[in-house]
Formats: structure tokens, C-alpha cells, sequence
């Protein structure tokens, strides 16, 4: 019984650093669905003036892509430091920017909601054109069986 006790605890992934660009494949769902509850992406190196926004999408391996956020504000300019955060109050809703000067800092939202996405990938959309800087990608789920994991945890 442990193992499944484990396998079905919150889990967490991290990517490497990479300039952001459309239709870029962040995440690797295998095994069945799982909930985000958590989707942060933290700037390493700045962005110039390209006016480039961001919004999350769900590629099922079964069935057709579907945003799971609006798109952002603009992440022109953004220093090192900044973060853009899902927020799951509806799959309308953007992403939540912190500055660096605000210390990149985010407030959760007071929420139940959390967004399933089934087995498959985890797709940026980058409005106007990709990124110039660099970004890190950081996702915390919960597995909804024992198999369920972004590949590579």
C-alpha cells in the first residue's frame, strides 16, 4: 500500500532555463491525468522590448488542444527576477506578473480550483514573438492514479 500512497502525494518538476517560444513543449504528462496545482515560470535573463505574452495550453494525446489560461500582459523588457503565475479562477483568466522590483513575489489565489489536464504535453502559446530572455518553468500536481507523472520525476 505505500507505493500508492506515494505515487498519489503532490509532486513536483522543474525545467532548465530556455527562451520561450510558440507551441514550445514544457511539460510531458504520462501515465493519465493529473492537477496542476501550481504553475510558476521565473525569469533567469531579461526580455527586451518585444511585446511577447504568454498563456498555457493542454495537448491531450486523445483529443484536441485546448487553453488552460488567458494570455498575459505584455513581458516586454522583464529583468531577471520577475514571475508570471497561473491562476486557475477560470481557463480565461491570465497569468499573474510579479516584477523583480516587487520582488517576483506571488500571492496565491484563494481558490479551490485546480485544472486537470489528461496525459500528453503542457504547451506555451507566445503571442507577437517569442522571448529574447530566458525562462524557468516550475510546476507542483497531484497525480489523480499511481502512474500519473510529468515524465523525468
Amino acid at each position: 500500500m505505500i507505493p500508492f500512497i506515494y505515487a498519489a502525494a503532490e509532486k513536483s518538476f522543474g525545467t532548465v532555463p530556455a527562451v520561450m517560444t510558440n507551441g514550445q513543449v514544457v511539460f510531458t504528462v504520462v501515465g493519465g491525468p493529473i492537477a496542476i496545482v501550481d504553475l510558476l515560470s521565473e525569469c533567469i535573463s531579461a526580455n527586451d522590448a518585444t511585446a511577447s505574452t504568454m498563456q498555457w495550453q493542454s495537448a491531450p494525446t486523445v483529443g484536441s488542444a485546448a487553453t488552460i489560461s488567458g494570455a498575459s500582459a505584455t513581458l516586454a523588457s522583464a529583468t531577471a527576477g520577475t514571475t508570471v503565475r497561473l491562476a486557475p479562477t477560470a481557463l480565461t483568466t491570465a497569468p499573474v506578473i510579479a516584477t523583480a522590483a516587487n520582488g517576483g513575489v506571488q500571492l496565491g489565489t484563494n481558490v479551490a480550483n485546480e485544472i486537470v489536464v489528461k496525459a500528453g504535453t503542457i504547451n506555451l502559446v507566445i503571442g507577437v514573438g517569442s522571448t529574447t530572455g530566458t525562462w524557468k518553468h516550475h510546476i507542483r500536481y497531484r497525480p489523480m492514479n499511481p502512474d500519473a507523472q510529468i515524465a523525468g520525476t
